[in-house]
């Protein structure tokens, strides 16, 4: 596809809205929706890769509440005729069909092929991808498991979500700051996945999240591996305008 003359595609992850707690999570939906408005006037298309939420469910007739201003937001950008891609992260990767009804958005559980103006994106999440991490691919098989995700189902929402909610959270405490630590080229389980997809398919850009840093590094003398970072501590995002691609910082706004 060809981008439309000053039309631009936008790539932004890991918001995880309700963590750690409610007042520090509608600070940075405010700063989302600002800057998801502005960006709105020359979006030919928004990526959202992986994470909106720290904890999203989905039951039948109920969906965790909370994050309106946020969600209205997107639903404004889908009434505009903007498409919305949505990739499920491993914090909220039991999204069903609320947000394809809602914001007639695209989600996508497997990172995806996309191309334009000649150039092959390949986005996704990025969580267990590559070599290692044994435990959480385990993890991910329970979760994914549609017999599992009916159980939880069954579960009332008050209970079901304030469990979620504290595995989570105990989650981030056994991590720390190392999903914020670049541990080098051949550490990066991510960017040894991408090294090896681009030995296999023609790929000029990766696009990942779930790292939590920001980084544009040139893994071959064709292909680039991009982390977009997060809405938590840096605020950045990517930018594709049918030329290049920029990783770039939203400057906050604090009169917001």
């Amino acid at each position: 596809m060809e981008l439309a003359q000053g039309k631009k595609i936008y790539f932004l992850s890991d918001f995880h809205l309700g963590a750690p707690n409610d007042i520090a999570s509608r600070e940075r939906e405010a700063q989302l929706v600002a800057f998801f408005r502005k960006a709105k006037s020359d979006a030919a298309a928004f990526f959202i890769v992986g994470d909106i939420f720290d904890f999203w469910f989905e039951y039948k007739t109920v969906v965790p509440k909370g994050f309106v201003r946020l969600l209205g937001c997107l639903a404004e950008i889908s009434d505009a005729g903007i498409p919305l891609h949505i990739f499920t992260g491993n914090h909220d990767l039991w999204m069903r069909d609320y947000l394809t009804k809602e914001l007639n958005a695209k989600i996508y559980t497997d990172p995806a092929t996309f191309e334009w103006a000649g150039k092959q994106f390949y986005i996704g999440h990025g969580d267990g991808l590559g070599p290692g991490d044994q435990g959480y691919k385990f993890i991910k098989k329970i979760f994914t498991n549609p017999i599992c995700q009916w159980l939880f189902g069954w579960l009332h929402p008050d209970w079901g979500i304030r469990l979620a909610n504290y595995f989570s959270g105990k989650s981030r405490a056994k991590t720390g700051m190392s999903d914020e630590q670049f541990l080098g080229e051949d550490k990066e389980w991510l960017i040894v996945y991408s090294k090896q997809k681009a030995t296999e398919i023609k790929v000029d850009y990766f696009i990942f999240g779930h790292r939590h840093f920001a980084i544009d590094l040139k893994i071959n003398d064709t292909t680039r591996y991009i982390n977009l970072g997060d809405w938590i501590r840096l605020y950045t995002y990517g930018v594709f305008d049918g030329e290049t691609m920029q990783l770039l910082e939203w400057k906050k706004s604090q009169s917001l």
